[in-house]
């Protein structure tokens, strides 16, 4: 389970306000890319809160009010959509929302620690750690803010484009959105940068 120990590290090195970053959205076919930054209290703890990915999401949910609705909690979150995806690409569209979640924090951080590698062109200090969401309190927290905010953006995005069933894949190439892809074409919310849907583009201009 994660913890403090990362955090406290830092503070020992003279850090106090300390953001854990993480995203969702990387790998979809469709919708955006989501990163938060969350910056909790030192004598925060949670029982169930870990790395997004291996919660339920009745249990993320669950989690997310509390940590959104906790007044001692500073998190902000940036969403970068399709188009910006295309036009820069997925990494730099992370890193930018990275760095926007971090600047939105309110107080602000000293510090992020991001799930993962180096972020290049970050706006402040940060610190890298992979497997974050599963070692940091803060990643953690980070990762079910991002993970929530998307999951919910992708079911609304399910109510103007049903055909292709974003309720239930959020977007990711799971064969019945393949096959929705294939039969309907792509809608705004597909990345047509990513090569499956290029692909499907392509076909229908040649067509």
């Amino acid at each position: 389970m994660p913890s403090f120990q990362y955090e406290q590290a830092l503070r020992r090195e003279g850090y106090t306000r300390i953001a854990g970053i993480d995203e969702a959205g990387r790998g979809p076919l469709a919708g955006p890319v989501v990163a938060a930054a969350v910056v909790l209290p030192h004598s925060f703890r949670h029982p169930l809160l870990d790395d997004s990915k291996k919660l339920t999401a009745g249990v993320r949910e669950a989690i997310y009010e509390e940590l959104v609705q906790h007044a001692g909690i500073a998190w902000s979150v940036s969403i970068q959509d399709a188009a910006v995806i295309d036009g820069i690409n997925i990494l730099r569209a992370t890193h930018r929302a990275m760095g926007e979640a971090f600047l939105g924090l309110s107080p602000s951080a000293d510090l992020a620690l991001i799930d993962g590698l180096a972020v290049k062109g970050f706006p402040g200090l940060h610190r890298p750690l992979v497997k974050g969401d599963s070692l940091s309190l803060s990643i953690a927290a980070a990762s079910v803010i991002a993970k929530v905010t998307r999951d919910r953006l992708m079911i609304t995005a399910a109510e103007q484009y049903p055909e292709y069933g974003f309720e239930k894949h959020k977007g990711y190439g799971t064969a019945f959105h393949l096959d929705a892809l294939k039969r309907h074409g792509a809608c705004p919310l597909h990345r047509e940068s990513f090569a499956p849907v290029a692909q499907v583009v392509r076909e229908s201009l040649n067509s």
